[in-house]
């Protein structure tokens, strides 16, 4: 077989196809016929929407029956995160765009009715905006009891989606905060809410620290919380080629799963015993001294001696400053020694030890905590052998040298907990020992579950936040100053780098791209306009069905999402549901939400459910353009390629039919608090009713609104994109729909 040639084999299999009585050129005109189909198609590229690693895949379309089809999806060779490869999943996309219960048509269920009506578009805008004005007059509420001024309604509620690309995503956040809506969730919440205040207070961001083809630079990846050679298998080839430079992979997981089946170490724990597994490997850590000591002195706040109103009570298993009655913690308490300010403008220095035997520092105070985790204790609370235990610390602790790096790769088996934040601050702490961040082939890696999740909450469809991780505006904070007063921090030492102390320049030039000329420091930049949440209030997932079920909101968009099968306690949500006045639900596939009022476990008929419901069909990623953030944060662009079937129509198209429709009834009728509504930015996004989905992205870079000069000398005339958030201004004199996205337009186009 030496002398084998591809040639000689063909010519071979020719024969042998020949003897059993088969045809090879039937074979081979057929596979002509197929290429030619190719070489006609429109070629377009995509990014794979079924997870986060953000895979390019090139879409061939043709023309059948005036619209463009997709007819075939290959991987993309010149893309560097899947190298031309695809999953099964992605690619079965072209099936998924061309599947034959994808809705094509806008369906209309009046209440108490037993069947959907097909509607036009027409018709059922002027419907969805008639209902949405009604239910916020009747239900606006300008000033709280407090008398603080609120500007809000709470009977309307969002679920947005990470299915969305970033230009929607920005769109929609705009509109429903213009409406005033303050319950704004999206499926965030339910997949990766835990993951931002975990790794935001440990490493100011939170988002995965690497990218995807950064694992090969790794000497040890540890998979906990995770599955991704089944969940994010192109993420796997990354891993694998870590290994074949002799790389050690560790899986940490209650199943044997495809990812332990390719481990080098494999350990079985209890489900929900991560915390005290990661404890253990902390302890061993410190013990053994395996840590990064010249990264932990310089890099760490190691050295910080806190100051002792810290404490923390073994017995009770609470911190000190806790408030029983409340159930909160006074923070103030805990905080650093600090040496008096030299001048009023000077950071007050912590107090620091460089040995790191201060009792009070915080490296002794972290010994002192994990002492409690031993072997013993862990494995009688995690099921796991001493040996497996003591075998995957051992060798994740191997990352302790300089040389060596060391990752971890997590998803929902670690975020779907209630200590869920507890979980992944207890990785993140062990990266900061091991001195694995900020190094290659070093860090903690989030792992996305649809390809814009992480883009969707960067740009804020979370009630929490504003678009950049800004702080959601409170009844307390009544003026812009005392918002930016509470959002700015103050520096702690002179080598503090705080970049948070901007935070005036990324709201200001948000307000500027929110509501353009309209936003003046006259008007406070337009913040009054912005709905506010009440002082320690609680607007998420779980609290939208709470009070969905008690009848406190009315009017329900559920925006490429489906609550009736993927949250928690399902019976209860579609309960809630049946008490609408009215649901907008906006989807590619008819769904369980959609559909909610056919199901027979409500213990109703659907006479008896008066929830008038419209199901909007929207186009898939295939069939529009725009740009989606992966888990690595890379920003990247699709590019439309097949026609949506029937009336489907792009979400941002659907989101201007509305708003559209909207605005005219407050300009003809007028209407509560009409100012957001009348003021927003629009028009400039859409011809002729289609989204410029470039015009959106350009917005949300940011533009210079006058000639300036900058600090380092460079000139931009008024209209210049901004080349980064370094550029943004707090008078009023740039704008910006996200500061994290400012520099990701450049001014010639040239996008790479």
């Amino acid at each position: 077989m030496n002398g084998m040639t591809r040639r000689s084999f063909l010519a071979g299999a020719g024969g042998l196809l020949g003897f059993l009585g088969l045809d090879l050129k039937v074979a081979v005109a057929q596979a002509e016929r197929r290429a030619s189909k190719v070489v006609r198609g429109r070629m377009t590229t995509t990014i794979c929407p079924y997870c986060g690693v953000g895979c390019s895949a090139i879409v061939t379309s043709e023309q059948q029956g005036g619209k463009w089809k997709a007819i075939r999806v290959e991987g993309d060779p010149d893309h560097p995160v899947n190298e031309g490869a695809l999953c099964s999943k992605g690619s079965s996309l072209y099936q998924m765009c061309n599947g034959e219960t994808r809705l094509d048509t806008v369906l209309h269920r009046k209440p108490g009715s037993d069947r959907f009506e097909a509607v036009d578009w027409a018709t059922a805008a002027k419907r969805i905006a008639r209902l949405v004005k009604d239910t916020r007059d009747a239900t606006f509420t300008e000033t709280n009891e407090a008398g603080r001024q609120v500007n809000r309604t709470t009977a309307i509620a969002s679920l947005g989606s990470a299915a969305l690309d970033n230009e929607e995503c920005w769109l929609y956040q705009k509109m429903v905060r213009a409406m005033g809506l303050v319950y704004v969730e999206h499926q965030a919440r339910i997949c990766h809410s835990s993951t931002v205040p975990a790794l935001a207070s440990t490493y100011g961001r939170g988002a995965m620290t690497n990218h995807w083809t950064d694992l090969r630079n790794a000497d040890v990846v540890l998979a906990m919380g995770a599955n991704p050679a089944e969940n994010h298998p192109l993420s796997m080839r990354w891993v694998t080629r870590a290994q074949e430079r002799g790389a050690k992979l560790i899986c940490v997981d209650p199943r044997f799963t495809k990812t332990a089946s390719v481990a080098d170490v494999y350990a079985p724990l209890r489900s929900g015993t991560d915390i005290a597994f990661l404890g253990g490997m902390v302890k061993f850590l410190l013990d053994n001294d395996f840590i990064q000591r010249d990264y932990v002195l310089h890099y760490t706040n190691a050295s910080f001696v806190v100051a002792d109103s810290y404490s923390f009570d073994e017995a009770a298993g609470l911190f000190g400053g806790y408030d029983p009655e409340k159930r909160r913690y006074d923070k103030s308490k805990w905080k650093y020694d600090t040496t008096a300010s030299a001048t009023e403008t000077e950071p007050p220095e912590p107090v620091r030890d460089p040995t790191l035997q201060d009792p009070r520092c915080v490296y002794q105070l972290l010994k002192k905590h994990y002492a409690r985790y031993t072997p013993e204790l862990v494995s009688g609370v995690t099921g796991t052998p001493i040996e497996d235990l003591e075998r995957v610390w051992r060798t994740y602790a191997e990352t302790h040298a300089p040389d060596k790096a060391g990752t971890i790769m997590y998803a929902m088996g670690w975020t779907q907990h209630t200590v869920g934040v507890q979980n992944i601050r207890s990785m993140a702490l062990i990266q900061l020992l091991l001195g694995n961040i900020g190094v290659a082939g070093g860090g903690v890696n989030a792992m996305r579950g649809e390809s814009n999740v992480q883009g969707s909450t960067d740009h804020a469809l979370l009630f929490h936040i504003l678009p950049g991780y800004l702080p959601t505006p409170t009844a307390s904070r009544a003026t812009l100053d005392e918002y930016l007063e509470s959002a700015t921090p103050r520096a702690l030492g002179k080598q503090s780098v705080n970049w948070w102390s901007n935070t005036p320049k990324y709201v200001v030039s948000y307000l500027k791209s929110m509501f353009g000329e309209r936003a003046t420091a006259d008007n406070q930049f337009a913040y009054g306009w912005l709905p506010r949440l009440e002082d320690g209030a609680n607007y998420s997932w779980l609290q939208i069905f709470d009070d969905m079920f008690e009848g406190r909101i009315q009017g329900l968009f559920a925006w490429g999402m489906n609550p009736a099968c993927s949250g928690a306690n399902s019976n209860k949500t579609r309960q809630a549901m049946a008490r609408l006045d009215w649901m907008v639900n906006v989807n590619i596939f008819p769904s369980e939400t959609g559909w909610f009022w056919q199901d027979p476990s409500l213990g109703l008929s659907p006479s008896q459910i008066a929830t008038e419901v419209f199901v909007l069909p929207a186009a898939a990623s295939i069939e529009k353009q725009g740009s989606i953030t992966n888990s690595g944060r890379w920003m990247q662009w699709r590019y439309k390629g097949a026609d949506a079937p029937g009336d489907a129509r792009p979400d941002g198209d659907i989101m201007n039919l509305i708003w559209t429709e909207l605005r005219a009834l407050y300009e003809t009728e007028g209407g509560r608090f009409p100012e957001p509504i009348l003021g927003l930015r629009w028009d400039e996004y859409f011809h002729e009713g289609e989204l410029e989905a470039e015009a959106v992205a350009r917005d949300i870079n940011g533009y210079f609104l006058a000639d300036a000069t900058a600090a380092d000398g460079k000139e931009f005339k008024k209209g210049d994109l901004v080349p980064s958030f370094a550029y943004l201004q707090a008078d009023g004199t740039t704008s910006s729909g996200n500061w994290v996205y400012a520099g990701s337009f450049t001014q010639d186009g040239v996008n790479k």
